[in-house]
């Protein structure tokens, strides 16, 4: 199956038919009930694994953002009867790559492991889920490595930008809140809050599981119940509520001497489950999502050359949603990189787009579907995103429908009503000439 991705991946699929994905995926369920969709490929003798729980960042305590990833960045550091130093060189010995992430409604792992490694892999990672140490010398030091990156972020005008806009549409959601917490909140975590987020949230009712490569079905089943078993049932009841976005058209200004500002803009967009995500994927494909191909580029970078990158994404959560575009350009052409991305914003809410434009968005966006199946990790993290959005275990073969069936009237109504220049928000982190805060229009 290998092979054959790797040729997927070296034709260009705009200008190729969408082809067929030879990639069977079969549910696993262990005699203990612990299920996982698996991929089996035997070309490699290579095993990966991608393990999700649902609810992340969004759910760290008021006082101590940053939790979820302080735990994140201690699993593998120290588990059973391994201090840190022992299971480090016990991942380096067998070649296992193994890490862990918090985003903000999931709790993430990565496992990559040789076929002759397995079981010894498989048993370092459910020993990190269920028998971690936290010893005061990896907490301290962890601890000390966060609190770095967090003076390094302080100076980053990107996440100065995505936290401004993230605190700007969410105010007083967790969603405004920095997943890696602030210099104060990081302090503020102890040893009993690493203790207490595993036992709330680390639970077999919102674990989803992905695998791939040289495993089949029936050796896995057991190896579920291995790594998997000793979690607890139920995990704690958590709730984060729903919120919409406060994008108002604003245009917020964080001074930093610099001299280029990063542009970071957004609105509220559509959850994954609305009816009307997939054709506004094609319409995001149009605006800012086709790389050379789309609106901004041809408009900001290419016409103008006002940037060197601009895009525009879809970027649902559990519970909101959002449009999020980025640019990056010289203080002096700030301002009009900021009008011509409203005037576009505008133009396509008034307009909408072509009938070319759909032609060719479609065929690029089902023709690239094989691209994203390259390796078995990222087949992994497909699973992954297919259970936690509940798209079915056949979605795979599905997709690509979805995409071929929007007209030019789904897209152009999709485009009318969800495209806001008026709302669309921008933040600028740097010396932008002529631009200060005020309330934004077009």
């Amino acid at each position: 199956m290998k092979a054959a991705l790797r040729v997927l991946a070296a034709l260009a699929p705009i200008l190729l038919a969408p082809p067929a994905l030879a990639i069977e995926v079969q549910r696993v369920v262990s005699p203990g009930g612990v299920e996982a969709w698996l991929v089996s490929d035997h070309v490699n003798p290579i095993i990966s694994v991608r393990i999700a729980f649902r609810g992340g960042a969004a759910l760290d305590p008021a006082g101590k953002e940053g939790l979820a990833n302080m735990v994140s960045a201690l699993l593998d550091e120290g588990a059973g009867d391994l201090d840190s130093q022992a299971f480090q060189g016990r991942l380096e010995d067998l070649a296992v790559r193994l890490s862990f992430d918090a985003g903000r409604d999931t709790f993430s792992g990565s496992l990559r492991t040789l076929t002759e490694n397995r079981d010894s892999a498989f048993r370092l990672l459910g020993l990190a889920l269920t028998k971690q140490r936290f010893d005061d010398q990896p907490v301290a030091r962890i601890r000390g490595q966060i609190q770095a990156r967090l003076r390094q972020d302080s100076e980053d005008t990107d996440v100065i930008a995505r936290q401004t806009l993230s605190r700007t549409l969410f105010p007083g959601h967790p969603y405004g809140r920095p997943v890696r917490g602030t210099g104060e909140s990081v302090a503020a975590i102890g040893v009993d809050d690493l203790r207490g987020f595993v036992k709330r949230r680390l639970a077999r009712d919102n674990l989803v599981i992905g695998v791939v490569g040289d495993i089949d079905a029936a050796t896995l089943a057991p190896l579920l119940d291995a790594v998997f078993g000793e979690l607890p049932e139920k995990a704690a009841p958590a709730r984060v509520p729903e919120t919409t976005p406060r994008a108002n058209g604003a245009t917020i200004v964080v001074r930093k001497p610099v001299p280029q500002s990063a542009i970071l803009f957004g609105q509220a967009g559509l959850k994954r489950d609305h009816p009307d995500y997939y054709r506004a994927t094609v319409v995001n494909h149009i605006l800012g999502g086709g790389g050379f191909t789309s609106r901004l580029y041809d408009q900001v970078r290419e016409k103008r050359g006002l940037a060197y990158s601009v895009y525009s994404a879809l970027y649902p959560l559990d519970h909101s949603a959002l449009i999020l575009g980025s640019a990056g350009t010289a203080n002096e052409s700030v301002s009009e990189t900021i009008a011509i991305i409203r005037k576009l914003w505008r133009e396509l809410s008034l307009k909408g787009v072509t009938e070319k434009e759909l032609a060719d968005a479609k065929t690029f966006i089902t023709g690239s579907f094989p691209l994203r199946f390259t390796s078995s990790g990222r087949i992994a993290s497909i699973l992954i995103g297919m259970q936690l959005e509940n798209l079915g275990i056949d979605y795979l073969e599905r997709r690509n429908s979805y995409i071929e069936a929007v007209t030019l009237e789904d897209a152009n109504r999709v485009a009318g009503r969800l495209y806001d220049a008026d709302s669309l928000t921008v933040v600028v982190v740097g010396e932008p000439v002529g631009v200060d805060s005020e309330k934004g229009s077009p």
